[in-house]
């Protein structure tokens, strides 16, 4: 290959960290038959040792510097700030009835069956307005898993349906730091980028909406019991100024931090709450998100590791030598770049990798620039997606687990598994992508 990155053999042991955090995490959790019987901080922590104590001949203070480089990246913090405002913003709104009007409202004027599809298209909506997937998850699970006491059992059906709509938006949404990396990487315009995107992952959505429906149906049929409470719409103020200020695309910082003064005036407003109690329950939100944030620096930490080991650059040579032709071609960065997202579970982070080396191998092979950045952008997002310590995965579990924690009943805590088997929209783009290369016809470049 052209290019340098792809010139390098790398080390196959420095993705050791990783397959240890995988064969513990899944076995130890199948072996209890409980997928959140094992702390996944403590794992990971584990984890980082292991890649701290390999490369003997490498000193330990460049790897911790590496280890520091990685969990300081401009991406994991800004995230980390989401999580923080998104926890209190989240808290807020409980903590005044906002929550629970919202859903109340919902279910008013939607019927249970179309409640889960009607979850996925405001994700839709919200993600490609802010641009972000974490952000839409955060602001949005609160509601998806309030709705378990109006519809028992539809915590993980629902929490699919807005990671499935956050994805959609990630993917393609001008503003979403995917799109960026991937346009810029390729040297392509972002609405060229948007109108081969568009076709690839429009029909998956239609297709994904019409199942949410379909099971909306089977699971919330005509004969289901459900107790609809009161709900106050002053209360819900806050939900549908978020929801509009996320149209207009406004930054999800300002967005959230919005949400978060326009729900404590409505509270004090309403006396539901009084100043003290306000700044306990954004402490309240802002506590429920240190360990995800904890386990992001963590994961970026030893991704800084793994990198500086050689085990990313292990990955782009394998897959880079065994291309031979156009169609090899896209099939190899579609590959490469679901692994190394795999690997770093960071949709971005593994585009601005994998994206140098595809635009040397589109040079080669006369790729189209919009294609392969469309490629790039799907596959990170159907790998990111579907992977259970990814950050969206987590933002949903960590939105169940306050849940089942207020309950006082966390042995009855879903599992990733749970969620994945409703998560129709990350597989499915994952499959249009391969179909597209296979038999979307290309365009010869001169």
């Amino acid at each position: 290959m052209g290019g340098k990155v792809g010139m390098q053999k790398g080390n196959f042991w420095a993705l050791l960290p990783l397959i240890v955090f995988v064969v513990i995490y899944f076995s130890g959790s199948l072996y209890l038959n409980d997928f959140y019987a094992i702390p996944t901080l403590v794992v990971f922590v584990f984890c980082l040792f292991i890649a701290l104590f390999q490369s003997a001949k490498k000193p330990l203070a460049e790897k911790l510097k590496h280890f520091a480089k990685g969990s300081g990246d401009e991406n994991i913090l800004v995230m980390i700030l989401i999580f923080l405002l998104a926890g209190a913003f989240g808290e807020l709104s409980k903590a005044i009835g906002g929550i629970s009007s919202t859903i109340n409202f919902a279910l008013s004027y939607v019927s249970p069956q179309f409640i889960i599809a009607s979850l996925f298209l405001v994700a839709c909506f919200i993600s490609t307005s802010l641009g972000t997937s974490v952000g839409t998850i955060v602001a949005l699970a609160p509601i998806a898993v309030g709705l378990e006491d109006n519809l028992p059992g539809s915590m993980a059906l629902s929490l699919a349906a807005v990671i499935g709509g956050a994805m959609f938006g990630d993917n393609l949404s001008f503003i979403s730091d995917t799109t960026i990396a991937a346009t810029r990487t390729q040297g392509v315009g972002m609405r060229d980028k948007f109108r081969v995107n568009f076709r690839i992952v429009f029909p998956v959505a239609v297709i994904c909406f019409c199942l949410y429906v379909g099971l909306g149906f089977w699971s919330f049929g005509e004969g289901t019991n459900i107790v609809v409470g009161e709900s106050s719409f002053v209360k819900i103020i806050p939900y549908i100024l978020v929801f509009v200020i996320a149209l207009l695309g406004v930054n999800v910082i300002w967005t959230l931090g919005i949400g978060v003064l326009s729900a404590s005036l409505v509270g004090l407003g309403t006396g539901s709450i009084n100043f003290l109690e306000a700044l306990q329950a954004i402490n309240i939100g802002f506590a429920g998100m240190f360990e995800l944030s904890l386990l992001c620096l963590i994961i970026g930490g030893i991704v800084g590791i793994i990198r500086y080991n050689g085990g990313i650059e292990f990955l782009l040579h394998q897959v880079s030598k065994r291309i031979k032709n156009a169609r090899g071609a896209e099939l190899g960065i579609a590959f490469l770049t679901m692994l190394v997202d795999i690997c770093i579970a960071n949709n971005t982070i593994a585009i601005v990798i994998v994206g140098p080396l595809a635009k040397d191998i589109s040079d080669k092979n006369q790729l189209e620039p919009k294609r392969v950045a469309s490629i790039l952008d799907t596959m990170s997002c159907f790998a990111q997606g579907i992977i259970p310590y990814g950050a969206q995965m987590l933002a949903a579990l960590a939105a169940a687990k306050i849940y089942f924690e207020q309950q006082d009943n966390l042995q009855a805590m879903i599992s990733p598994l749970d969620i994945i088997q409703y998560l129709y929209y990350p597989f499915l783009i994952g499959l249009a992508t391969i179909l597209f290369i296979l038999f979307r016809k290309r365009k010869a470049l001169s």
